[in-house]
């Protein structure tokens, strides 16, 4: 090797290590020979030799092999003109210090296998955008994912995916990740969750391969950490996770992060971090409507249709399903898994019996008690009235409409009665009820200003 090529490989180094650490540690080292697959430098003094053997060694090692020298190990040896010293030290070096081996990993290995051995979150083949269902709730999400997986310029960074548990964030990470594998193979893309992030932190930092920790996470092209909320509070992790951030970006190099909920509501993550993440593209994933459970159901009843294909399902089994169970879709997908496995043992058809003897637990957990007075406070509070003007006897339509939309709610998510709702809005009769609920269903499919505003009170409620 020259010493204009190890010219050259210092201004890497420079990019790698930053400038402070380049003139303290880098700098100084004076390339003498390779030889025997040993590189030997001059440092003026063995400190110097040995902070650069445990801290820099593997970083220079790499670039050397990158550039195509055939490197095993580093030496370091004191240079016989070294400036002035302590007294102990000033007399003749008698023998040369043995060499810092820096073993390399087994033949063959580079970045790409390195970041093969790094990826401790194994992706799940069945999270695919084939298998995600795409709804109302969801779509931007969903847009912004299948964009990024097209692995071409960057044109938001980060992408942050946040949204409450069981709303397909880990399923978009997941189709993300093999999109990009199976479009852009060439690239380095390293997938894995908060957690393990900061195990390799700390693993790095105890076994003093600080620098090698540094170099694979800044080498990879797309970085994609799950559920980072894990690192709030976390000070040294944070800290970390910035500088990678950071060193990614200038690098124009993709970062995509899930979280459960938004950056700038995440409790002690710091607020450096905060901005960071909210300086890209946030998506919220929100809470799932009926039309999407729905969706979700018959795309798995499709894919059980291949495991039980003698199995027949009832009408109305998987509408009462998506009514049902709104709060989370793992536990609506595990609810239908137990639906077939118990149909499957005891041959019978999936109909609305089975389904109430073999799901009651599950029901009876996510049934939530939504009340009248619940239901005719949000709805006050929606359109800005009095809580006495819903219930009170005035018919103008600014009170009416918000009136008759708190009633069909009270009808569909409530298991009171006509008459008794009636009770409830001031005395009315129970065909004034009636007469609000029909009203509003035919307003729903005509107006769809009152159709958004039902849907939005409804998740609210179901919240």
């Amino acid at each position: 090797m020259t010493q204009e090529k190890w010219g050259q490989l210092r201004n890497k180094l420079l990019k790698a290590v930053g400038r402070n650490n380049f003139t303290t540690w880098i700098e100084p080292l004076e390339f003498q020979e390779l030889k025997g697959g040993v590189a030997v430098f001059s440092v003026p003094t063995n400190f110097m030799g040995n902070y650069v053997s445990q801290n820099f060694a593997d970083l220079i090692l790499y670039e050397l092999n990158t550039a195509g020298e055939s490197v095993q190990r580093l030496a370091f040896r004191v240079a016989a003109n070294s400036p002035a010293r302590p007294a102990a030290a000033t007399q003749p070096v008698e023998h040369q210090p043995e060499p810092v081996n820096i073993e390399l990993a087994p033949e063959g290995n580079g970045t790409n296998e390195a970041l093969e051995s790094l990826q401790a979150a194994p992706l799940d083949a069945r999270f695919t955008f084939d298998t995600f269902v795409v709804g109302k709730p969801n779509e931007l999400a969903h847009a912004a994912a299948r964009r990024v997986s097209e692995g071409g310029p960057v044109t938001f960074n980060p992408l942050v995916l946040y949204g409450g548990v069981g709303l397909g964030k880990t399923h978009l990470m997941h189709a993300i990740a093999w999109e990009l594998k199976t479009k852009r193979p060439e690239l380095n893309v390293l997938y894995l969750s908060a957690e393990q992030f900061m195990y390799r932190f700390v693993q790095a930092l105890r076994e003093r391969r600080m620098m090698d920790f540094k170099h694979l996470f800044r080498s990879v092209d797309v970085l994609m950490v799950d559920d980072v909320q894990f690192i709030a509070g976390k000070d040294s992790t944070q800290e970390e996770f910035f500088h990678t951030f950071n060193a990614l970006v200038d690098q124009n190099k993709q970062i995509i992060i899930s979280a459960d909920r938004a950056p700038g509501e995440i409790k002690d993550l710091e607020e450096r971090v905060k901005s960071r993440l909210q300086c890209g593209l946030v998506v919220d994933l929100h809470p799932t409507d009926y039309e999407l459970r729905l969706g979700i159901l018959q795309n798995k009843v499709q894919q059980y249709a291949k495991t039980y294909p003698d199995l027949k399902i009832a009408d109305g089994v998987l509408e009462f399903l998506a009514h049902r169970i709104s709060t989370n879709v793992r536990v609506l997908e595990g609810a239908l898994t137990r639906l077939f496995a118990f149909a499957s043992l005891v041959g019978r058809e999936i109909d609305m019996e089975l389904t109430q003897d073999c799901l009651a637990d599950v029901l009876r957990a996510s049934e939530r008690k939504i009340t009248v007075e619940e239901i005719q406070r949000k709805v006050s509070d929606y359109y800005n009235i009095r809580l006495s003007d819903i219930i009170g006897p005035k018919r103008l339509r600014s009170y009416a409409r918000p009136r008759q939309v708190a009633m069909y709610l009270c009808k569909q998510l409530t298991s009171r009665s006509l008459p008794e709702i009636g009770r409830r809005f001031g005395g009315r009769d129970h065909t004034t009820v009636m007469h609000g609920v029909k009203r509003i269903e035919e307003l729903k499919l005509t107006d769809g200003q009152i159709a958004e505003d039902v849907e939005m009170l409804r998740r609210a409620l179901e919240a």
